[in-house]
C-alpha cells in the first residue's frame, strides 16, 4: 500500500473534520505514492525517534503529536524541527500525524481511556460535534462499577497505564469514596469547568500546574495527574493493532515507552 492509501485507512478511523482548529493532524511531510512496507508508531517525532525510523529504514512514520504546529518559514538545520524534516525527507520517510481527530473519533483516545478504567454510561467530557444523534468529543465523564477510595483509584490509574507515578492535588481526601470519574487523555487544563459540571468526584488528565490543581480541588474537584505522556502512549498499542489488521503484510515498529519526566 501507497502513502496515500494508507491516509485514507486512517482518516477513516480518526476523519480530519473531528479535529481542533488549532490542531494540525495529517500528512506532513514525504510523498503521497511511496510505497510502505515499514511503519513506525511513536507517540512524539523526536530526535530519537526521527533516528529510529532512519535506522530501521521505516517509511511512514506514524505519530500521535504533530511535528509541525505552526507554520514553517524556512527548512534548514538551525532549529530542531528543520533539522528532523530534513532527515526524513532524505531518507524519503513521510511522516503522519493523528492528534485531536484521534482523541475525539468515536474509539480513539477518550473511549479508549473510559474502556480502560471500565467506566460505565460514559459521555463526552466536552462535545465538539454531532453524528447520527451521537455525540463525541474530548475526554469521557462516567461512573465505577462501584465506589472505591481515591487513594485505591490512584493506585489503579498507574497500573492501569503502567504509569511510574501520578500527581494528586487532594491528597488529603484519599479516602474519599469515589465514583463518577472524568478522564482527559493528554493535557486537561481547561476541563475542570465541564468536569465539575457533569457531577465528576475526580478528573484523571496530565498537564495540571500549582494553580490549576488547588483552584480545582478549592471547587470540590480531585485532580490525578498521570502526565501527558503518561495517558496517551496507548496510542502506540492501538494503532499497531489497527495497522496490522489493514494490512497483514506491513511489519509494525513500536517506539520503546520513555517517559520525559521522572520522580527522583
Amino acid at each position: 500500500m501507497k502513502v496515500n492509501e494508507w491516509r485514507s485507512k486512517l482518516e477513516r478511523l480518526a476523519p480530519l473534520s473531528y479535529s481542533c482548529q488549532w490542531d494540525n493532524p495529517g500528512l506532513l511531510a514525504g510523498r503521497g505514492e511511496k510505497e510502505v512496507s515499514k511503519i513506525l508508531i511513536a507517540l512524539d517525532a523526536t530526535d530519537e525517534v526521527v533516528d529510529l525510523a532512519e535506522t530501521k529504514k521505516a517509511d511512514l512514520l506514524l505519530t500521535h503529536h504533530p511535528l509541525i504546529f505552526k507554520p514553517v518559514k524556512t527548512v534548514n538545520d538551525q532549529d530542531f524541527i528543520g533539522r528532523r524534516l530534513i532527515k526524513m525527507i532524505q531518507a524519503d520517510i513521510s511522516c503522519y500525524a493523528m492528534h485531536t481527530n484521534f482523541d475525539i473519533a468515536p474509539g480513539g483516545m477518550g473511549d479508549l481511556a473510559a474502556e480502560k478504567l471500565g467506566l460505565l454510561d460514559s459521555i463526552p467530557l466536552e462535545v465538539t460535534g454531532e453524528k447520527d444523534g451521537c455525540f463525541y468529543g474530548i475526554g469521557k465523564v462516567g461512573n465505577l462499577a462501584k465506589e472505591i477510595s481515591l487513594k485505591s483509584l490512584a493506585q489503579e490509574v498507574k497500573a492501569i497505564f503502567g504509569l511510574p507515578f501520578v500527581t494528586l492535588y487532594g491528597a488529603k481526601q484519599a479516602e474519599k469514596r469515589i465514583k463518577r470519574v472524568a478522564v482527559c487523555p493528554g493535557s486537561g487544563k481547561g476541563m475542570t469547568d465541564s468536569a465539575i459540571n457533569l457531577g465528576a468526584q475526580v478528573l484523571i488528565t496530565g498537564d495540571m500546574g500549582h494553580h490549576d490543581g488547588i483552584d480545582a480541588e478549592a471547587r470540590g474537584l480531585v485532580i490525578l495527574d498521570g502526565g501527558h505522556y503518561g495517558l496517551e502512549h496507548m496510542f502506540v498499542d492501538f494503532m499497531e493493532q489497527y495497522c496490522r489488521q489493514v494490512d497483514g503484510n506491513v511489519e509494525v515498529i513500536k517506539a520503546p515507552v520513555e517517559f520525559p519526566v521522572a520522580s527522583w
